[in-house]
Formats: structure tokens, sequence, C-alpha cells
């Protein structure tokens, strides 16, 4: 991985750890970069699930039609109003960043809303805890978080079998 460089100075989710806090909303409007575009059959029932469940808030919509749905900078999500969904949830999932303190109140929320739509949460061999959610739309979304960083745990281990060291180890940039 001799051609990456840390560049976390562009990315709005702060460093893990216990004490890590979620940047503020990002009500900016900018070119997004990458956005979620899901079909809902009960945009209503949708925009409660996604801004009471996982934590977005409308930015705009049209009515009837399409909302706008964010959290942190770059966590762009459009709900629109659709004949149908689809019957089961895809393989296909997308993931949205956060930090460790909202992984169990996330998981909890979404459980009380919607009681069969949460795995997890689990921790992955790249040193993340995720939750899964199944939305009203069938979408298969996951929030993950980075977990602190231990250079002798078998997450380090895997990540340095990748090629991703820590700064100042002498591997990296």
């Amino acid at each position: 991985m001799s051609d990456y460089y840390n560049a976390f100075e562009v990315s709005p989710v702060p460093a893990p750890g216990p004490d890590a806090v979620p940047p503020e909303p990002f009500r900016g409007i900018y070119g997004m970069p990458a956005f979620v575009t899901i079909p809902t059959g009960d945009l209503a029932a949708s925009v409660d699930f996604w801004m009471h469940g996982l934590g977005f808030f409308e930015l705009f919509s049209v009515p009837g039609t399409l909302v706008h749905l964010r959290r942190w900078a770059f966590q762009d999500v459009l709900l629109v109003a659709a004949e149908s969904v689809p019957e089961q949830p895809p393989a296909m999932s997308f993931s949205f960043a956060g930090v460790l303190s909202q992984v169990e109140s996330l998981a909890e929320t979404c459980r009380a809303l919607r009681p069969d739509s949460v795995d997890g949460p689990r921790d992955t061999a790249w040193n993340t805890r995720d939750v899964e959610v199944i939305t009203p739309e069938n979408a298969r979304v996951v929030f993950t978080a980075a977990k602190p960083f231990d250079p002798a745990s078998g997450e380090a281990r895997n990540l340095e079998a990748m090629g991703i060291t820590p700064p100042g180890d002498g591997h990296a940039d």
C-alpha cells in the first residue's frame, strides 16, 4: 500500500476511540460525491424510520415525490416515491460510519421501531463494530464504527496483512 497515505482530514468521521464524538449534522449544500437512492411505497413511514431509527434529518423534500435525508457530510440518502419495493432485501448493502457510542443505541432504537430489522452489533476482522438494519423499503444498511486500534490485536494483524499499518510505525506514510 505504498501508494496510499493518510487523508483523514477530508472525512467528517472522527478518529476511533472511546471518547470519539460524532460531528454535528451537516446542513450545507455541496456537490454530492456519492449518494443512495431508495424507492419506497410509503414515503412518510420511510422518512420516520430513517429519522428516528437511523438518525438522519430531512434536508429538503419535493412533497409526495422525494425526500433528501442526511446525517453527516457525505452521508446522503434520497427516498423516492415508488409503486412498489423489492419483497426481499438484496444481498448488496451500503454502509454509514458512526462512532462506537452510537452503535448500541441505534440498534436498540431500530429494534423498537421494527423488531426483526436488526442484526448485531458484531465485531469485524477489520476492526469495526457493525449493525445491519433492514429498512422499511428492504434496503440493507450497515452502520459501522471503527474500534480503537490495538497494535497487538488480531484485527491489527489482519490489517497489516492487507498492507494497512498505523501511522508512525515505519511502514506507512
